[in-house]
């Protein structure tokens, strides 16, 4: 049998804040695909929904039929299990997405990890967050601050 692993994090800047995503998936141990993506501006618990449905979109697209899941947020967690309530206007549709995403597959797994377990989707959610920041950073208010590759404010002369 097929043994699917789909670790997911959440990155914040601020809460709410710029916000990003990532995950990996295993197949059999051996890391199939990784995601890191910016989502915009969101809190953290929604950057944590928005991982988790990704990874598990991304595992049913390559062909999962039984995932684990792996997540460091409790609050997710307990709220997939049916154990804390959604009271979250912005949170419902995603509970309901991810719940509805979970009932395609045969027999899926979902566990609380600490931290040092999910180094990996953490480490993709907060490259993707400082690349967008990085991105999306103005610096025409602060002369006296520029980003290398950018021209140097002492060049223009």
């Amino acid at each position: 049998m097929i043994s699917w692993e789909i670790f997911s994090d959440g990155a914040c800047s601020g809460n709410p804040g710029p916000a990003a995503i990532g995950a990996v998936i295993r197949r059999d141990g051996v890391i199939v695909k990784e995601i890191s993506e910016p989502i915009g501006v969101a809190t953290n618990n929604i950057a944590e929904y928005r991982a988790f449905i990704r990874g598990i979109e991304a595992a049913q697209a390559l062909g999962a039929e039984q995932v684990k899941l792996r997540t460091d947020s409790e609050l997710l967690f307990y709220q997939i299990k049916g154990k804390y309530k959604v009271k979250h206007v912005n949170m419902k549709p995603l509970y309901e997405k991810a719940v509805a995403l979970l009932k395609r597959f045969k027999n899926v797994e979902c566990k609380v990890v600490p931290r040092e377990q999910n180094q990996e989707a953490d480490r993709l959610a907060t490259s993707a967050l400082k690349k967008n920041v990085l991105q999306n950073a103005s610096h025409d208010d602060r002369p006296d601050v520029f980003i290398m590759g950018e021209e140097s404010p002492s060049s223009k002369g």
